[in-house]
């Protein structure tokens, strides 16, 4: 439980610091070697996945939070990491590399602003 209970904090803070656009300096080290790593496909996946973050969070959020129990709480967590998961796949990536694409967003204006963007288009084709 504790991981799924940690996938799913993890999702919403994604989701809530990409909202947010905050600049980080942590990764500026290691920003370099990745961000070389990354070209527009794979950010394009990421936009793609966030979407699908989004509405994962909007779905099953107010359940949760509603849910009668912890069975229940659990059971509902554990059906929006299985969403999740479909939704990484789909877009061909894992938790690791979607969340090295958000620290190097988070690291890297230019990035995070590309990335914005193509969330910005990808939910105007939703």
């Amino acid at each position: 439980m504790k991981t799924v209970t940690r996938s799913i904090v993890a999702v919403v803070a994604i989701a809530a610091f990409i909202t947010v656009a905050v600049a980080g300096q942590s990764f500026a080290q290691i920003l370099p070697k990745q961000q070389a790593d990354v070209d527009d496909q794979q950010l394009r996946s990421f936009a793609r996945v966030y979407m699908q973050v989004e509405k994962i969070r909007q779905t099953y959020e107010p359940r949760a939070k509603e849910s009668p129990g912890p069975d229940e709480s659990k059971q509902i967590q554990q059906e929006a990491q299985a969403k999740f998961q479909e939704a990484l796949t789909k877009e061909g990536l894992n938790e690791e590399s979607y969340t090295q694409i958000f620290e190097i967003a988070r690291a890297d204006e230019g990035v995070r602003k590309k990335v914005l963007q193509m969330i910005v288009e990808e939910k105007a084709k939703s």
